[in-house]
């Protein structure tokens, strides 16, 4: 039993490795950078060890903002986009002959470079000197004003970057749910049809429970990359998010490390941590709901 063990050890040593070097180090080495004050970075001295850092970010205006704009994208999207996906999901499981057509249909936007996507929609909805915008035309037919989405009021660009987000990542979970859909075995519905039930019943009482764990992953993942967004920002506003008042934490992460007012790696590397901390509460939150709503 100790041989067996310690050959399990010994192939798990090249993946313990990895982790170490490339996820456990470089967070202790950010955790470390967060908490020294007034660190030089060309000399790569610091004046003292603190918590003065943490203070700084969480009372500067530029974080709270990005921190306001993130939470809202992530309140908005990711049940929308898990909503929608596991819609058109259920909708291409009941169209047998063309679903692997539609599949790839809906799929082709994931695999589509982010900042062309971004591009197509700042031409969609930017009003121009020349022209209203393909939007704007459209919202004209039910007699609304023209509405600069990209440089315009707050609520129209937040809506400007919630229906990128939400186009962006719907395909994946499209994908990840109509494989789950397939998954179910066919002989539930049989036994439900006869005895009766509805279709949402159906739906509530057999599908769902069945394509919950998919449904959590999702979810989770989900969290995650909203709360990483910055790519999504850049594309659709700009590199100066600052100035547009539409940056995430991942976009002051960056600029404070290689922006305009960049050169500050420990106030980067508190928000970093303060960034992780959300991450990690969040996550455990939903394991703990999991155990009650996901059936595996």
């Amino acid at each position: 039993m100790d041989r067996n063990n310690r050959k399990g050890w010994l192939y798990l040593l090249p993946a313990m490795a990895f982790l170490g070097a490339f996820l456990v180090y470089p967070l202790v080495d950010v955790a470390i950078y967060s908490m020294e004050e007034g660190y030089n970075f060309a000399s790569q001295t610091y004046l003292g060890v603190g918590l003065y850092n943490y203070s700084y970010v969480l009372h500067d205006p530029y974080f709270l903002q990005a921190l306001k704009n993130t939470f809202i994208l992530v309140i908005i999207t990711v049940p929308l986009s898990t909503g929608l996906a596991l819609l058109i999901s259920v909708g291409l499981s009941s169209i047998k002959k063309l679903r692997d057509l539609y599949q790839t249909v809906f799929f082709l936007p994931y695999v589509t470079n982010t900042l062309a996507v971004g591009l197509v929609f700042m031409i969609l909805f930017q009003q121009t000197p020349y022209s209203d915008g393909l939007i704007n035309r459209i919202l004209s037919l039910f007699g609304v004003a023209p509405i600069d989405f990209i440089s315009g009021p707050y609520w129209a660009k937040m809506l400007t970057l919630c229906v990128y987000t939400v186009w962006v990542v719907m395909p994946f979970k499209i994908l990840i749910l109509t494989g789950a859909l397939a998954s179910v075995d066919e002989s539930y519905y049989s036994a439900a049809r006869v005895d009766g039930s509805s279709k949402w019943r159906i739906f509530c009482r057999i599908t769902l429970p069945m394509i919950s764990p998919s449904v959590f992953y999702l979810v989770i993942t989900g969290f995650i990359g909203a709360f990483k967004a910055y790519s999504d920002a850049v594309a659709l506003f700009g590199v100066d998010l600052n100035a547009a008042g539409m940056n995430t934490i991942v976009g002051y992460i960056y600029d404070m490390l290689y922006g305009t007012s960049g050169g500050y790696p420990s106030y980067a590397s508190a928000a970093a941590i303060v960034l992780f901390a959300i991450v990690l509460t969040i996550t455990c939150c939903n394991l703990m709901v999991s155990k009650k709503h996901v059936h595996y």
